[in-house]
């Protein structure tokens, strides 16, 4: 099976590239797998895609390469195809239309998937007819403006499937009323670390992410506050880089908690960071699925979460692999923190069964969940082409048949004319 993945950027940092990674190296053992960039901005990939995998890219951002693109005057006029509503639409142009649309017309795959919404509008429009569609989502419906979904509306019915990262955000696109497109949950995929798991004995909870309002470190380190009263042996390491650094700077020295709350700044790989925690926070309003949360428990920590839409209450089981809390309460937060600070064995327990509960997010578990929809998508797809052409074979026939019967009559009318 041929399978291509479009992605944005390649060679950027962010969940859904790592994830596609993940996915496509894993494929990339039983199948010919691709990744085709539209964009591409430095020499090479952040994360790795393993010797399998094709990459190549549609456009040249580089500006110091002998291919920039960037002062093409096709990419100084706006997208006309991608969504004016996504999110990424100002990094589209007539170029990045043009570019992907001649490959989409060109592609032989027997697959291909887009990796976000404006890219699977194209897909469904300008991909031509053969391959198997594929629009992933990886982050939710509800969190799109009103013009992306009823773009999403109007496109998405020329795609085979959509799916998910979440059984919550799947149960929203069926609302959508999306005839034909299968809609399926898929989480994404987390590769098992390449190190022994936490033990449960430092005196560390970790956190990570992008410094950002939705993640609501703030509560967090509200919550750390009350933690470092009863249990001032205990420290907060949070990773991670954003727009609220200088904020929660700044509520770390007003609550006094420079000895207790530590701002690392990003890290990767990330894994050796969580393994030496105990314990790991997720305080968000909203995920769209929680990579961090299943990384944390590849690792082998219990997960305190918000109980937030959509992901944390699909991956953590409250009291066997992690806690779930309301959203936005400091002291929920603390109180769940310090139930497994203060109790060893129960906290060490749920390492454990955290560690045993990550496997369902192993790349191979979640490539062969995708081998399977592909497979039937593809078994579905001939299935029709089979219809059609017996359909057009005894069309054929009978006009044939017909044709032999009219002749016959007419050489008898002839004769008896005559």
């Amino acid at each position: 099976m041929h399978i291509s993945f479009l992605i944005h950027n390649a060679y950027g940092i962010g969940g859904t590239i790592r994830t596609t990674f993940n996915l496509a190296r894993t494929l990339a053992e039983r199948h010919d797998v691709e990744i085709v960039s539209v964009l591409r901005h430095r020499d090479t990939p952040v994360f790795d895609l393993g010797p399998g995998v094709a990459l190549r890219h549609l456009v040249d951002m580089r500006e110091d390469g002998p291919g920039y693109e960037g002062d093409d005057p096709a990419h100084r006029r706006p997208a006309k195809v991608f969504p004016a509503a996504e999110n990424r639409f100002a990094q589209y142009s007539e170029l990045t239309d043009r570019r992907i649309a001649q490959h989409l017309r060109r592609i032989e795959a027997d697959v291909v998937v887009g990796t976000r919404p404006g890219l699977n509008v194209h897909i469904a429009k300008q991909a031509r007819r053969g391959p198997v569609r594929i629009g992933q989502e990886h982050l939710t419906l509800d969190t799109h403006p009103r013009e992306l979904k009823l773009a999403l509306r109007g496109a998405y019915p020329r795609l085979d499937a959509v799916t998910t990262v979440t059984e919550a955000d799947a149960r929203a696109y069926r609302t959508l009323r999306l005839p034909g497109v299968r809609v399926e949950a898929v989480p994404n995929s987390v590769p098992a670390p390449g190190l022994l798991p936490a033990d449960g004995s430092g005196k560390w909870v970790v956190a990570a992410g992008r410094l950002a309002r939705v993640k609501r470190y703030d509560v967090l380190i509200r919550a750390f506050a009350q933690v470092a009263e009863q249990r001032p042996d205990w420290r907060l390491r949070i990773y991670g880089g954003g727009a609220e650094k200088a904020g929660l700077r700044a509520l770390i020295d007003e609550l006094g908690l420079y000895n207790h709350v530590f701002l690392m700044g990003p890290a990767n790989p990330l894994e050796p960071e969580w393994a030496k925690g105990s314990i790991a926070a997720v305080s968000s309003s909203l995920e769209s699925f929680g990579m961090t949360i299943v990384e944390a428990m590849r690792c082998g920590l219990p997960v305190v979460a918000t109980d937030c839409p959509h992901g944390p209450g699909e991956i953590i089981e409250d009291g066997v692999d992690g806690r779930l809390v309301p959203v936005g309460k400091p002291a929920a937060l603390a109180a769940a923190l310090l139930d497994l600070i203060n109790d060893d064995e129960a906290r060490k327990r749920m390492g454990r069964a955290a560690l045993a509960a990550s496997v369902r997010f192993d790349p191979a578990m979640v490539a062969g969940r995708y081998e399977s929809l592909f497979d039937e998508l593809l078994a579905r797809r001939r299935g029709h082409r089979l219809r059609g052409t017996w359909h057009r074979t005894r069309g054929a026939l009978l006009s044939g048949a017909y044709a032999t019967k009219d002749a016959a009559q007419s050489a008898v009318r002839g004769v008896r004319t005559a």
